[in-house]
């Protein structure tokens, strides 16, 4: 009997953005603790051996920014696509994007927005571990990271198919 292989998908909420005046959301900076949390956000990253093989991240700019400084906490870099596609999608297309990921590749991370990353979790996970859902539903603030797990392929992925296995609020220390 072959057992199909282990996927994870790691969805990430950029950090915190700053709001300066005059200037469009897309183009929306990391506030000085976004920049804190997002460096946070690596070393819990390396800390847990969550190296993905694939990075998917929205164009805009506060995403760009937590994964660079993310990426600097790593001891490898991955692949990495910017999508515009992941800029506020709804659930389908988010899964869209994680599908086109080659069989080769275990671990794919997005980096992304609310509401599409917890709708995305809440349609794709049917159980998880210590009411982690819940959680979920409750809040998915920024800079929070969630870890779901199934065997089978990208395109597999689907509703009720994950486990959602972690969940972490990366904080950076306060100044």
């Amino acid at each position: 009997m072959t057992t199909a292989p282990l996927r994870r998908l790691l969805l990430l909420r950029h950090a915190k953005a700053a709001r300066p005046s005059g200037t469009e959301d897309h183009e929306r900076p990391l506030s000085a603790r976004g920049r804190r949390d997002a460096r946070a956000v690596g070393r819990l990253m390396a800390e847990a051996d969550w190296l993905p093989d694939l990075v998917l991240c929205s164009t805009a700019r506060r995403a760009r920014e937590t994964w660079e400084l993310a990426a600097g906490e790593l001891a490898g870099l991955p692949l990495m696509r910017c999508e515009s596609r992941l800029y506020h999608p709804p659930v389908p297309v988010l899964l869209a994007v994680v599908r086109e990921a080659s069989a080769y590749m275990s671990t794919v991370l997005v980096v992304g927005h609310n509401p599409s990353l917890r709708d995305t979790i809440l349609v794709t996970a049917g159980d998880a571990v210590d009411g982690k859902l819940q959680q979920v539903r409750d809040k998915f603030p920024t800079a929070t990271i969630a870890l779901l797990s199934w065997h089978g392929t990208w395109q597999e992925l689907d509703s009720h198919k994950a486990l959602l296995t972690e969940l972490a609020v990366a904080r950076g220390p306060r100044r």
